[in-house]
């Protein structure tokens, strides 16, 4: 007799869609991890996912109450409703209950990720950060990324200590971030105590001036204070005993740059761009800040060269946009468009970069170009007028004045407050009409056109 069963797989609260079995010739039956699980159990547990699904948290309750019935007792299957049930509870805000039936999990399973990982949500929700903090430590024995949680938990929690010394060994250990740098900063304003910060790097330097890091924190408090001198000092000090320092030359660029050493500042830049430790966010940065100077500076623009190539290797849309912006300042649109083209093949998400590609290459009327980009740039910014207005123009540019008059009329509807784009599209409008003979429509248009008021 053919017969179907469910089986389900719980990893506490991952869920596996239920697979349909179907009995085989064989006799071999179908086995789960959780035993033996009754129908009660099975309908009432998927009846709860279901209400959950729907937001109907009490119902969910209800169910998963029934459930535990059905399980008698079997602590598997205990396990996994106390675990529902801790969700469900946490989205009706009763955190004491949710707590409860997460600790049950772990009392009854032992430290599992899910869990573990559901309770400090809990935690930080309620902002009960020194609950979360043992929890934090026993979940980055697990995962190692869970140390930058716990550098935040002793933030919160006034242990500032802790936080900074915790903070440097992720930076030696995982290179420079942001997300520390803004923390570290964070508890330096808190503290209110930037001498006395100053006073434990410099002691902190004597005894060990092989440590990176201290120079860097020690280079940001000098620079945070309007120090630039010292700051650039210890800078300076940094390299000399370190002269194999990648970070060091992510200050000393700009020192030199202010000091009008452009030679150095040069030395430092490329330093950057070459270092395999700092971060591409970083580098960008000092791209912005290459570029301007080569502007001021043309005798170095044969370095520039060697930069671009350097970047090339990294394929990245925001780097050639950066690119593209230079050349366009010195008016070379050919290249800055070869660089925004790249940039925009890369990276399609990005508005700017496909923004600045469009209206160089309608300038340069390479309207094939645009309109195929606009076209595509649609398909990701459906509801962005600039892009409907570009296409029109583009389309009216290759003589295909139904698609432009399609994609205008179409990109009517998004313009949002903006009079100078609302007559763009009703001059393009009338336009694409004209050259198709429809002069009544043209006309509709250009009266439009006109009435709109272009505030000074």
């Amino acid at each position: 007799m053919t017969y179907k069963k469910y089986i389900f797989l719980f990893f506490f609260g991952i869920l596996c869609a239920p697979i349909e079995m179907v009995a085989q010739d064989d006799g071999i039956i179908p086995t789960d991890d959780l035993g033996n699980v009754s129908d009660a159990f099975q309908e009432n547990f998927f009846e709860a996912l279901k209400q959950k699904g729907i937001e109907n948290y009490e119902l969910a309750l209800n169910a998963l109450q029934k459930a535990e019935r059905a399980a008698k007792k079997d602590p598997k299957q205990e396990a996994v409703v106390y675990f529902e049930t801790g969700k469900n509870l946490k989205f009706l805000k009763r955190y004491q209950e949710a707590e409860e039936n997460f600790q049950k999990v772990l009392e009854s399973q032992g430290e599992r990720l899910d869990v573990m990982e559901a309770l400090y949500d809990l935690y930080y929700l309620q902002r009960n950060y020194t609950k979360a903090i043992p929890l934090v430590q026993k979940l980055m024995v697990i995962d190692p990324d869970y140390k930058e949680d716990l550098a935040n938990l002793y933030s919160r929690t006034k242990q500032y200590d802790e936080a900074l010394t915790l903070l440097d060994e992720l930076d030696e250990s995982w290179g420079e971030s942001a997300y520390r740098n803004a923390l570290r900063r964070r508890i330096y304003g808190a503290t209110g105590n930037s001498e006395g910060a100053i006073k434990n790097l410099e002691t902190k330097i004597e005894k060990n001036p092989k440590k990176e890091q201290d120079y860097l924190n020690l280079i940001y408090l000098y620079s945070e204070q309007g120090d630039t001198k010292k700051a650039f000092e210890v800078a300076k000090e940094l390299i000399k005993n370190q002269p194999e320092s990648q970070l060091a030359h992510l200050a000393l660029y700009k020192f030199y740059l202010e000091e009008g050493n452009s030679a150095e500042a040069m030395k430092s830049m490329n330093a950057v761009f070459g270092a395999a430790k700092i971060k591409n966010e970083s580098k960008y940065k000092v791209l912005a800040d290459f570029l301007g100077f080569v502007a001021k500076n043309p005798q170095f623009e044969a370095d520039l060269d060697t930069v671009i190539a350097q970047f090339s290797q990294e394929g990245n849309g925001q780097v050639y946009e950066q690119l593209g912006d230079y050349f366009l300042a010195k008016d070379d649109k050919i290249t800055a468009l070869r660089f925004y083209e790249k940039g925009a093949a890369l990276d399609q998400d990005n508005f700017s970069v496909i923004k600045n590609t469009l209206l160089l290459q309608i300038d340069i009327e390479n309207f094939e170009q645009a309109a195929a980009l606009s076209e595509n740039a649609l398909g990701t910014f459906p509801a962005q007028s600039l892009f409907y207005l570009l296409n029109g123009v583009a389309n009216n540019g290759l003589e295909k004045y139904d698609k432009a008059i399609e994609n205008l009329e179409m990109g009517l509807d998004f313009i949002l407050d903006n009079p100078n784009m609302e007559r763009d599209f009703y001059t393009q409008l009338q336009l694409a009409n004209n050259k198709k003979g429809d002069t009544i429509k043209a006309n509709e248009w250009a009266k439009r056109a006109a009435q709109i008021n272009i505030p000074d």
